[in-house]
């Protein structure tokens, strides 16, 4: 099923992203305060986001499918949550013990 772009904006910018307009709206994903490799983009005109481009953005996201994408907007799968599945495939480095990750 179709995502309004304003849904998986609000979860994305929610659960660590952070937006950059440039030819596209591009949501970066930040952890423990650093920019990662982890993005994803939204046209400017898009209202809805197909099917298709949701199952690419999940891609971008390096989530395993479009059912964990839905989680992902649909806020079951948390922030922290994200973060482990990213560490778990070396997507990224997780924090070192006792460290607190820090907020920007």
């Amino acid at each position: 099923m179709p995502k309004k772009v304003r849904e998986v904006s609000k979860a994305l910018l929610s659960k660590g992203f952070r937006e950059e307009k440039r030819d596209h709206r591009y949501y970066l994903f930040y952890y423990d305060g650093k920019k990662s490799s982890v993005y994803t983009k939204i046209s400017h005109s898009e209202t809805e986001i197909s099917n298709s481009l949701c199952s690419a953005m999940a891609r971008q996201m390096r989530l395993l499918g479009r059912s964990q994408f839905d989680e992902f907007v649909d806020c079951s799968l948390s922030e922290e949550a994200y973060a482990a599945l990213l560490i778990e495939g070396k997507h990224l480095q997780p924090t070192p013990a006792g460290k607190k990750a820090r907020q920007d």
